[in-house]
């Protein structure tokens, strides 16, 4: 009688991997383009942008998405030779080193869990303003926020390419809207508003552009998780390049165009002149209601909170892969570092994400704090900080790997490309420290209290990386010993 011979496991499968093949290049495409949420950027963070710095604001969006073109260069090259759910800590510790690594690992998930945990603030903010008056009730931020809380954690829970394709519609509904704007500004103008001003580097680059520059580069933050998701993709050395030139692409071009057509809207003077008023944060809003009707406008405020849902969702992924990397690395606790046995998703390391981003919640209702000004502005602040600075090292770990062999890369690709990436970044980091109050609301001891916490994060995660440094060399040379044998019997 013969018996049905037992199927070895494979690698992934005794090391508790994640689900391999299930994402192509759209899927992730998605999950980045998601993540930057660009509805709630033009309708939420372009006036500011335009009240801050003027007509130059296309220019400013098409300029960022540049730098990060030329990051997104040695990004992918690098992505070839380092695959893993935990990519800065990967590639900052693959390209410099062990405690450098160990820094960016606790840097990168305390940036990450924090725009995580916000965004709950963001989403209950902008629900409770949008169905409050339309339904006629009077329901707490702190419920929409549970409600979003509990959709994530059942995404987060499941397999990744469930989360992909409610991404997919949520995103294509949010830049649908803002296209049919577009659209209708383009038919009734006519060329009359054409005007290559806000693209002039005199508008661009100037005294006042330092904080546009803030919300400019920050409107791409998660460009870098496309890296996040090789592990989980179909060809990774095809499909993470291409998602990642695909959405920093795309996101330059929509950006810098839906800002162009506010322009070409209502003129540059009119522009300027609206922008200065006290309702410039409706901006968008009211071009939807002026060009489409009452009901454009309503769309828009209901899909803005599927936005920031959507960006919510893609950060609850990232830091969870974040976790679970850290915890199958032995980082962290190893019990982050198991997938579940038929999802195959990071099931532990997305609970323990829910339940930080549920704490935050608590507290923020707890104290009675505002969920925008201070779960949101607090939360952000600190994490793309400490979003943009991995960046720009992540930049100099690439430069440094490939300067001693570029593995058949163009220099232009692997070495000069990034190099003008740090350069970008850098300018970008500085822009954004000196002006911390439009990333946090604050201007005084909180702002610097907020970046401690990157500082402590970083130094913890080196003394950590030495600590299992230490470990791991004490294990090989007492392995080393034993392995040699005792000269005493000579």
């Amino acid at each position: 009688m013969s018996s049905t011979p037992t199927p070895t496991p494979t690698a992934d499968d005794r090391s508790g991997g994640l689900a391999r093949g299930k994402l192509g290049t759209f899927d992730i495409f998605f999950f980045v383009v998601a993540a930057a949420a660009p509805l709630a950027v033009m309708a939420g963070a372009a006036p500011l942008a335009f009240r801050l710095g003027g007509i130059g604001v296309p220019g400013a969006y098409l300029f960022s998405g540049i730098v990060y073109i030329l990051c997104a260069a040695g990004f992918t090259a690098f992505a070839r030779y380092v695959r893993n759910a935990g990519a800065f800590y990967a590639f900052i510790g693959r390209g410099l080193g062990r405690s450098a690594g160990g820094a960016a690992a606790l840097v990168a998930l305390l940036s990450y869990a924090l725009i995580c945990a916000g965004f709950y603030g963001f989403l209950g903010f902008y629900a409770a303003t949008t169905f409050n008056p339309m339904l006629g009730i009077e329901l707490h931020w702190s419920v929409y926020a549970l409600a979003g809380l509990a959709v994530v954690a059942v995404l987060g829970y499941r397999q990744i390419d469930i989360g992909a394709r409610v991404l997919a519609v949520l995103m294509i509904l949010e830049v649908l809207i803002l296209a049919v704007i577009a659209v209708a500004v383009l038919a009734t103008e006519g060329t009359a508003n054409f005007s290559i001003e806000p693209f002039a580097p005199g508008n661009v680059f100037n005294l006042a552009s330092g904080g546009m520059f803030v919300l400019a580069l920050g409107a791409f933050i998660g460009f870098e998780s496309t890296a996040i998701y090789a592990e989980e993709a179909r060809r990774p050395e095809r499909t993470v390049p291409r998602a990642t030139y695909f959405a920093v692409g795309f996101l330059a071009v929509f950006y810098a165009f839906i800002a162009w057509i506010a322009v070409a809207a209502l003129g540059v003077d009119g522009l300027v002149e609206y922008s200065l008023s006290d309702v410039f944060q409706g901006l968008y809003f009211m071009l939807a209601e002026s060009y489409l009707g009452a009901w454009a406008s309503i769309v828009m405020g209901l899909l803005i909170v599927t936005s920031i849902l959507a960006a919510t969702i893609a950060f609850h992924n990232a830091t969870s892969r974040y976790l679970f990397s850290l915890g199958r690395d032995g980082f962290l606790p190893a019990r982050l570092g198991v997938t579940h046995s038929r999802y195959r998703s990071p099931a532990r390391a997305s609970l323990v994400t829910t339940i930080v981003s549920l704490m935050l919640i608590s507290l923020t209702v707890t104290f009675g704090a505002d969920p925008y000004l201070v779960l949101l502005l607090w939360t952000n602040g600190v994490g793309i900080v400490g979003v943009v600075a991995l960046q720009a090292v992540c930049m100099v770990a690439v430069i440094r790997f490939f300067s001693r062999d570029r593995r058949g890369h163009g220099v232009f690709r692997v070495l000069v490309a990034p190099l003008l990436g740090v350069v970008g970044l850098l300018v970008g980091l500085v822009l954004m420290v000196t002006n911390l109050e439009l990333l946090t609301g604050r201007n005084d001891w909180v702002n610097w209290a907020l970046m401690l916490s990157l500082v402590v994060a970083a130094v913890v995660g080196v003394l950590r990386a030495r600590q299992l440094g230490a470990a791991a060399g004490a294990e090989g040379a007492e392995a080393g010993a034993d392995a040699v044998p005792s000269d005493t019997g000579r």
